[in-house]
This record gives structure tokens, C-alpha cells and sequence, in this order.
């Protein structure tokens, strides 16, 4: 008797979207709505700017940890302790609000383009404390065309202690180059958005695009239809409610109270120090 080798089929796309855009900000991603199928990933914004430098006020957080990723040109930031900087291309900032802080920063001057994202928290770190970390583009690891911004791939792996198993990866293909993703154990959550250029999955994604891939445990391979760099996320689900606040992300109303109450305790601090 002969055996018949099947090929797998292809992870299929369920969602897809080019998201809000609003002047240099694109959501792509909300808690709201893509981020209740994709949680711990809860929020996404591809920002693009080009021209003068742009600053942004401080604004709390609470519940949440956010992750900023510059693939071009710099930004600029401000922490919890007043800490000022400036992120090149290829670095990370990593905040992990946790109970709640306040942070901020803005766009450099001239061309620049990156990520934010939101993941939350499980129920024992959302009111824990704060962590700050910032990664120069040489700390950033990378295994050939990936770089690890959460988690790991290959030899490589990030510095950053994640919140719960979690890969986020920034992927830079040639054209004509392909690329296989092979999602580790638990990992059914699985995202992309496309930076630039035009990939092949095998369905066609252009820049501006995020899709969103069936829940399972198959492997996704990319084929760069032109130059392309992209973002990936994969993860064990976040089995926790998303209880929302206007910048928190908790996983019960009790959580949500306590996380918005210390918010109000640091404004107030702010304030009375001439920050706000």
C-alpha cells in the first residue's frame, strides 16, 4: 500500500484591515474591537511622519504594558520619573504601567515610522508596579532577517521579561525572499501589519494593512512580493476580560477602579510639581 502525503494548508486569513488614520497615526487595532480577538494584543498604531517634530503631553496608563517600535527615523520620550530621551531607528521602549503612571514623548523631525502596542496584563502584574526599560537598536537581537522585539526566535531573544508567552518580531525580507514563522506550543493568537512593501501569505497584504490568521497551531510563510518589512505577534490567548477605561485595560471593574484612582493620586502629584 502506498502513503499519500498531504500538503498542510495555508493558515487562513480571518480578518483584515487598514484601521483609522488620524494625521501620522493609523489604528490598526483597538481593545475595542480587534484586540477582544487578539488579546493579550489589545491595541496597535502604525505612526508615519514626515516634516517637523512633533510633541506629545504626558498621559496616564493603567493595566497595560506598551511597546514602541521605531523602524525609521527617531522619537522622543518622556517617563514615569521624568526621565528624558531620544529612540532611534531599531530601538524599543518598553513601559509596564502596571497600578498606573503617567508618560509621554513625540515624533522627531524628519522621516519616521514605527509601532505602538498595548498587550495586557493577567491579574497578578495590572496593579503591580512600573517597569521602564529602554533598548538602543544594538541591544535588539536579532536570528537573520528578525528582529525580537518580546520573547524569541532562533538563537535570538529579548531582554524583556513579557508578561505572559509572547513573541512580537519585526521582519525585514528582499524581494522575492520567504520566510516561515513556526508558532511555539499555545501560541493559537497570530497577527501581522505590514510596514512597507507587499507580501505574499499567500494571500496578497499591502503596506497599511493588518491581518488577522485563524486560531491554530500552523505555521505561516511570507514570500516578499517587493522589499518588505513587517510586524508579527504571536501568543498563548489572554483568557481574562477586557474591562476599558479611556487609557486603561483591566481584567475586572474592581481592577479598573483601583488602577483610575491611582492615575487621579499621580495627576495630582504632576500638578502640584508643575509637570502638568
Amino acid at each position: 500500500m502506498s502513503l499519500i502525503s498531504v500538503e498542510e494548508s495555508p493558515r487562513a486569513i480571518v480578518r483584515r484591515t487598514r484601521g483609522q488614520t488620524r494625521g501620522p497615526v493609523t489604528r490598526l487595532m483597538s481593545p475595542s474591537d480587534l484586540g477582544e480577538m487578539l488579546k493579550p494584543f489589545v491595541f496597535l498604531d502604525l505612526f508615519e511622519h514626515e516634516g517637523a517634530q512633533v510633541n506629545g503631553g504626558l498621559h496616564p496608563h493603567s493595566g497595560i504594558a506598551t511597546l514602541t517600535y521605531v523602524a525609521e527615523g527617531e522619537i522622543n520620550y518622556i517617563d514615569p520619573y521624568n526621565l528624558k530621551g531620544v529612540l532611534p531607528a531599531g530601538g524599543v521602549e518598553w513601559m509596564r504601567a502596571g497600578r498606573g503612571m503617567w508618560h509621554g514623548g513625540g515624533i522627531g523631525a524628519g522621516r519616521t515610522r514605527g509601532f505602538q502596542l498595548w498587550i495586557a496584563l493577567p491579574p497578578e502584574l495590572e496593579l503591580g508596579p512600573t517597569v521602564s526599560i529602554y533598548q538602543s537598536p544594538e541591544e535588539v537581537q536579532h536570528d537573520g532577517p528578525v528582529r525580537v522585539l518580546l520573547g524569541g526566535y532562533g538563537s535570538a531573544s529579548s531582554a524583556i521579561v513579557s508578561p505572559s508567552p509572547i513573541n512580537y518580531l519585526a521582519v525585514n525580507l528582499r524581494k522575492g525572499e520567504r520566510w516561515r514563522y513556526e508558532p511555539p506550543a499555545g501560541h493559537a493568537v497570530l497577527w501581522t501589519a505590514i510596514a512597507s512593501g507587499t507580501l505574499s501569505v499567500p494571500d496578497e497584504l499591502q503596506q497599511g494593512s493588518l491581518a488577522v490568521f485563524e486560531p491554530s497551531s500552523k505555521s505561516v510563510e511570507f514570500e516578499a512580493l517587493t522589499d518588505a518589512e513587517f510586524v508579527l505577534g504571536s501568543a498563548v490567548p489572554h483568557k481574562h476580560d477586557l474591562v476599558l477605561g479611556h487609557y486603561s485595560v483591566h481584567t475586572t471593574p474592581a481592577a479598573l477602579r483601583d488602577g483610575e484612582a491611582h492615575i487621579l493620586a499621580i495627576q495630582e502629584r504632576l500638578f502640584q510639581g508643575g509637570h502638568l
